[in-house]
């Protein structure tokens, strides 16, 4: 255990027991704790395996790489069409997580073998992204800011065009565009500067 994430178990107001329990799940696999993205996140080697996650509806275990993983229990949950490489196993109460730890022991090994083997999950290319429209028309009306955006490397134009293209209703893409604008024309990428929401 890492002394510097016991206050996120301590201070969690929902899923406290459940994420302790994974936690000592991912730690009887012989896992590096550490704090990444303000949550307890298990390494091994330095790469990134599985991380816990807490929602409004349940709790999780993260698969960085889990779309590698053979899902032989079918419990790996893809959050959303935008998520190309990782994968969820969600939990709702405490019994669940006990009833499946010799489960989830298995698909934290089967991760931990991914990542000695040096797989890499195939990412769509930039072409094969969905373009929001409302970003597609900011594009078609400003060469500036169409050059702009070209010129940011593949990994920030990624993050862009799925930022700008998860939300269902328009005006909230809109938005999203509107936001960035200024932030692709100083060539920076969606969190460089921790300003867009």
């Amino acid at each position: 255990m890492n002394p510097k994430v016991d206050f996120y178990f301590d201070e969690a107001k929902k899923w406290q027991k459940e994420q302790e329990e994974l936690r000592e799940i991912a730690l009887e696999c012989q896992l590096t704790e550490e704090l990444k993205w303000g949550t307890p996140c298990y390494t091994f080697q330095n790469s990134n395996i599985v991380l816990i996650h807490a929602f409004k509806e349940y709790c999780a275990f993260l698969f960085f790489k889990g779309a590698l993983l053979s899902d032989t229990d079918g419990i790996l949950i893809q959050q959303s069409k935008n998520v190309q490489a990782a994968r969820q196993i969600r939990f709702t109460n405490l019994q669940e997580i006990k009833d499946q730890k010799t489960i989830l022991k298995t698909y934290i090994y089967q991760a931990i073998e991914v990542e000695k083997s040096g797989l890499k999950v195939k990412l769509k290319k930039i072409k094969e992204l969905e373009v929001a429209e409302e970003f597609q028309k900011k594009l078609s009306q400003d060469s500036k800011l169409e050059a702009a955006f070209k010129a940011l490397t593949p990994g920030r134009q990624r993050a862009y065009l799925l930022h700008f293209s998860s939300p269902k209703q328009s005006k909230t893409r809109e938005s999203r565009v509107e936001k960035a604008i200024d932030q692709i024309l100083d060539g920076k990428g969606l969190n460089d500067d921790f300003k867009i929401k």
